[in-house]
């Protein structure tokens, strides 16, 4: 065989045993990395809807709405609370909607307050739900 023949070889199991050596060590480099921050958690997972009720005296419907603290810490919520007619929105149609502000949630207590919402008509089932939720950490 020609030297040029035996270099290429000597070439190529330097290379393999470069590999070799090498991954197995990248390998552990990357896998002892510190872990990163958590996810956030969106802040509409915090927030459910009680209850939907239509006032008797004014007529207008209002949404019970419970907050549970986020665990990044204290803060406030502010929620958008959606009022329909049907649990399924129909195409093209717009709900009426109202905003609840919620202030002083410590993580992990739960919080209570109302959404007021319009005049609703006589003889129809109200629906409520979430239609949006922001987290507001205290300074």
């Amino acid at each position: 065989m020609s030297a040029l023949k035996w270099q290429g070889w000597v070439v190529g199991l330097v290379a393999l045993a470069g590999m070799l050596v090498f991954a197995p060590l990248g390998l552990y480099v990357w896998a002892s990395a510190e872990p990163g921050p958590p996810p956030v958690r969106p802040a509409v997972e915090d927030v459910r809807i009680t209850g939907c009720r239509i006032d008797a005296a004014s007529r207008r419907v209002v949404a019970a709405v419970e907050v549970t603290g986020s665990p990044a810490g204290p803060g406030a919520y502010v929620v958008t609370v959606e009022f329909r007619d049907t649990a399924e929105p129909g195409p093209g149609t717009r709900a009426a909607q109202a905003l609840v502000r919620v202030p002083g949630v410590a993580p992990g207590a739960q919080e209570r307050s109302e959404a007021v919402g319009p005049v609703w008509p006589v003889a129809t089932a109200a629906w409520c739900g979430v239609a949006g939720a922001e987290f507001v950490p205290a300074p």
